[in-house]
């Protein structure tokens, strides 16, 4: 009696192999960030969850009081929202100069999430103001420049939504980001034009002026949240890989059927 012979299911591949795949092509980086993607999600939810205990028991500022516990989300939002626009652009650069395979796949996923980092500087930011301001919103050169960011972000997703070719999208919004480069120095400066906000105090040439108590809770949320953006990025990047995979399947499967019709028709 013949014995039925069930196919083998390939091996997974070990962690070895998978590092040794170029990341830089998109079935590597699927591999690839197929076992990052846990550990970053992990490693995110730790660090903030630390960063939210130790921000919780930190004593209040000897001016500001509690208040000032706002900066534990506000700062390291800020921070992302512009180190996640330098990753647009560089990546947009990556897809001009370079045509890296996975360059317009990471500027396209960047925007979305820089966007939601932006937005909740923004809020935060304006919370923060209302006690220490008596508004919460003034035309102040920081917070006008960073709403112009966010105006920004808004403008690449809209940009490439309107437009149905993706390569024609990809290279008009890759331009658009490396032209509104030039807000991220004015950001950074805006503080020294007549501004309300308060200088930087991390982030200076000489030590850190925030006291010990308060500094170390602010690190650990920003450690927390930039590697929650490395997560959220690394979902995003494989999202937009999948997609447009199927996109190409549905394409040449169309094509496919389109044949035969087209044949019988001559």
């Amino acid at each position: 009696m013949a014995q039925l012979r069930l196919p083998r299911r390939a091996p997974r591949p070990l962690p070895m192999q998978i590092l040794k795949q170029n990341p830089a092509n998109p079935s590597g980086f699927m591999a690839l960030s197929a076992r990052l993607l846990p550990l970053a999600t992990t490693a995110a939810c730790v660090l903030i969850a630390i960063g939210l205990i130790m921000s919780f028991t930190a004593p209040p500022d000897y001016q500001q009081g509690h208040t000032a516990k706002i900066m534990f989300v506000h700062v390291p939002t800020a921070w992302l929202s512009m180190f996640i626009y330098l990753l647009v652009a560089f990546s947009s650069f990556g897809l001009l100069v370079f045509r890296h395979p996975l360059a317009d796949v990471s500027a396209k996923a960047a925007a979305r999430i820089g966007a939601i980092f932006t937005l909740l500087a923004l809020v935060t930011g304006s919370l923060w103001g209302k006690p220490m301001w008596g508004a919460y919103w003034v035309w102040d050169p920081r917070l006008t420049s960073v709403l112009i960011l966010f105006f920004l972000y808004l403008g690449l997703i809209a940009l490439r939504s309107s437009i149905e070719e993706e390569s024609l999208a990809a290279k008009l919004t890759a331009l658009l980001s490396l032209v509104g480069i030039v807000i991220l120095p004015v950001i950074k400066f805006s503080v020294d034009w007549n501004s309300l906000h308060q200088p930087a105090s991390v982030m200076r040439l000489g030590a850190p002026t925030i006291h010990a108590a308060l500094l170390w809770p602010l690190l650990v949320m920003a450690a927390g949240m930039t590697v929650l953006f490395a997560a959220f990025q690394l979902k995003a990047m494989r999202n937009e890989v999948l997609r447009r995979r199927i996109k190409a399947l549905r394409t040449l499967e169309a094509e496919a059927l389109a044949e035969p019709v087209e044949q019988a028709a001559e």
